[in-house]
């Protein structure tokens, strides 16, 4: 009978670990239950790095996050929805940037205030956007030389 309990015991301690497991995944991966919040959408020309579930900070503090993204066939852009917690006020002239936490860190959203006293709405969508910059095309440019600046 001692077995049979024992056996019991460390069974539920796998299942336990599991489901542990399987909550902190969904929490890192931003596919746990979000806190209220508010949609917006905006397109991008390249939306390199950034899936459903990155950040969306203001000023460094993440006040939301990317719920959505697909492509728009007739633009050939990345349309993006975030959901902004709620008592976050963007004013309506701000502008949506892809930026990368470092050299070889991971993109975010990152929203730059505007000075407007007007504020975007749930369903609002953010028209100024500026999409990832990639490295590689960067360094290669680097490299090659700009032949424009040197004339």
């Amino acid at each position: 009978m001692s077995e049979n309990t024992t056996e019991v015991l460390v069974g539920g301690a796998v299942l336990a670990a599991a489901v542990a497991f399987v909550l902190y995944t969904g929490q890192a991966t931003g596919f746990a239950a979000q806190g209220a919040g508010y949609p917006l959408s905006a397109s991008f020309r390249s939306l390199e790095g950034v899936t459903v579930g990155t950040d969306v900070r203001l000023a460094g503090v993440k006040v939301g996050t990317v719920t959505d993204v697909s492509l728009n066939a007739e633009t050939y852009r990345a349309d993006t929805t975030i959901s902004v917690k709620t008592g976050v006020q963007i004013p309506d002239d701000s502008a949506v940037i892809v930026s990368q936490e470092g050299l070889l860190g991971g993109n975010f959203v990152e929203i730059m205030p505007g000075g407007s006293p007007f504020f975007y709405e749930q369903g609002d969508e953010i028209l100024d956007t500026q999409g990832s910059v990639s490295l590689i095309s960067l360094l290669l440019k680097f490299v090659a030389g700009d032949s424009e600046s040197s004339e």
